[in-house]
């Protein structure tokens, strides 16, 4: 059971765990959270995730880059 939790946390784009730290909120919570409202909402939060995800690897990409630069 462990080896698929830690799957999928390899796997995922970090957008929990971001909003975890940033709000003060352990990971698993925001999840949960995640996971509760795609079923209420019908699946909008979603996309919102989606959203985030792209903005985070966006947001990491400009730093890389940013970081070579100086180098």
């Amino acid at each position: 059971m462990h080896t698929i939790k830690n799957l999928l946390e390899r796997s995922a784009f970090g957008v929990c765990s971001y909003l975890g730290e940033k709000m003060g909120v352990a990971s698993a919570r925001v999840r949960l959270y995640f996971i509760y409202l795609s079923f209420v909402a019908l699946g909008s939060p979603v996309i919102f995730y989606l959203f985030v995800a792209f903005w985070l690897n966006l947001k990491r990409y400009i730093k890389n880059k940013r970081s070579l630069i100086w180098e």
